[in-house]
């Protein structure tokens, strides 16, 4: 079984492949409209288990959603590639960033995440998240979407949405199966994710943050990693969505990065 994606040849088969992972509630849609800003590059547009045309693939957990990865990019015959991730996106490209050599982790090039949590260090605080997502997962189960979408999207990390832009996002995710996502809120919680920030100080790759201006919360996750964030001018949680602009350029700029600096 392999995650369903789309890929797009690039015009310099040398390059590394792009591999985008979307946030909870997305799907691939939400980075193809980046695309053609990225021509010259491979590119792979994963729906990650629960959503988009992946809705019917479960995941027990991330072990499981990294295995779905690794044989997503075998089949795609994807033999080094960048990870660029948001949100839960960008959680699972960390976990798959952190499993090493040993697991035959060779083609990994760079790590590239927007707005995402390398995992809790205490145990409280594990516990408190696995109780609210197991809560709003019971909400996806047994009420309306909308309903609990519009609730989702009054949550704090949300707060620089306007009133527009929470109204098109919840339009966009009212197309999502509820009980898919309610599976994939479960197996992929924060309160279950291993806490990676040792892990991900020790990578042996680059590995950049980016995050909104107006993030309060992941600027300060990007200071405990030891980071100093990249970040997108106008715009919160959401970054790429509310300034794609400042987003794009800032990507174009991280990915040249390693090419012009190599000897």
């Amino acid at each position: 079984m392999i995650l369903d994606a789309v890929f797009h040849e690039g015009r310099d088969a040398n390059l590394p492949c792009l591999v985008w992972l979307h946030g909870f509630l997305g799907n691939r849609k939400e980075w193809e409209s980046f695309s053609e800003h990225f021509t010259d590059w491979p590119q792979l547009f994963i729906d990650l288990p629960g959503h988009g045309k992946s809705a019917d693939i479960p995941a027990e957990g991330f072990v499981q959603v990294d295995k779905l990865l690794r044989k997503t990019l075998f089949s795609y015959n994807i033999l080094k590639y960048w990870l660029i991730g948001y949100s839960l996106g960008g959680r699972v490209a960390m976990y798959h960033a952190c499993q090493g050599e040993n697991t035959g982790l060779r083609g990994l090039r760079g790590l590239i995440v927007e707005g995402s949590h390398p995992g809790l260090t205490d145990e409280n605080a594990r516990q408190d998240r696995k109780s609210s997502d197991q809560q709003w997962a019971q909400r996806l189960r047994t009420q309306p979407l909308k309903v609990v979408l519009d609730d989702w999207y009054q949550q704090a990390v949300f707060q620089s949405l306007n009133d527009q832009q929470r109204a098109s996002l919840i339009a966009q995710r009212c197309q999502n199966n509820a009980q898919s996502l309610a599976a994939m809120l479960e197996a992929t919680s924060l309160g279950n994710q291993p806490d990676l920030k040792a892990m991900l100080k020790q990578l042996p790759l680059p590995f950049y943050y980016l995050c909104g201006e107006r993030d309060e919360k992941f600027r300060a996750v990007a200071t405990g990693l030891e980071l100093s964030p990249h970040l997108i001018t106008a715009a919160g949680h959401n970054a790429h969505r509310e300034n794609p602009i400042a987003f794009t350029g800032c990507l174009l700029n991280l990915l040249r990065k390693p090419i012009e600096e190599t000897p």
